[in-house]
């Protein structure tokens, strides 16, 4: 039972920590201090949604269509392989800089609007959470629930951390530098679980 929920947080952390829109937009809220706690709570609440569909359909699905599982297990990792390499990339080029003042007039109903559309409407959560996860998950047969909420608690943690603790981050992430090495840091997670879903290492 640990050790699922162990492989699940450290799963579920490592594609959070992938920055993309709504990682930015929370990180953007937390340096100016605006709505933190309902934006980190929309985005934690819907990973675990997610997660939790993720974890007790995938089961359902691999009983009425058997060839789903490989396919899936093969796909997600193809697009993980894509986008370790967008980020090995993405580091190379460098020029990411973070920028604060955008959305900086929101209404808190705006603000939270914002978050959901950034989280409901990106087809790669659906990935990660939905069809990754559940994939995942199915290998620890009667502990895929712990490994369910292993991945859970790291939306949690993630999101509070990163709203939370975004003021401390704020003289690292207005240097381009900080950002090409977070995004190789990502690439190199991305890659790993790539290679535990086709090898099984």
């Amino acid at each position: 039972m640990v050790t699922a929920a162990i492989s699940g947080f450290y799963l579920s952390f490592g594609l959070i920590l992938a920055i993309g829109a709504q990682n930015a937009f929370v990180l953007r809220n937390g340096l100016r201090q605006t709505y933190v706690l309902p934006l980190v709570l929309t985005c934690a609440i819907s990973d675990a949604i997610l997660i939790t569909l993720g974890i007790t359909s995938f089961s359902v699905i691999s009983e009425l269509l058997p060839w789903a599982a490989p396919v899936l297990r093969y796909g997600g990792a193809a697009f993980l392989i894509w986008y370790g390499m967008r980020s090995f990339l993405a580091a190379w080029k460098g020029g990411e800089m973070l920028e604060t003042r955008d959305g900086s007039g929101q209404s808190l109903r705006a603000a939270v609007l914002t978050c959901l559309a950034l989280t409901w409407l990106n087809p790669h959560v659906y990935l990660d959470t939905v069809v990754l996860i559940g994939t995942i998950s199915s290998q620890y047969g009667a502990n895929r629930i712990w490994f369910g909420l292993g991945a859970t608690s790291a939306s949690f943690v993630f999101f509070f951390m990163l709203g939370f603790g975004a003021k401390l981050l704020a003289p690292l992430f207005i240097k381009p530098r900080s950002w090409q090495v977070l995004d190789a840091g990502v690439g190199l997670v991305m890659w790993a679980i790539a290679a535990k879903l086709l090898f099984g290492i």
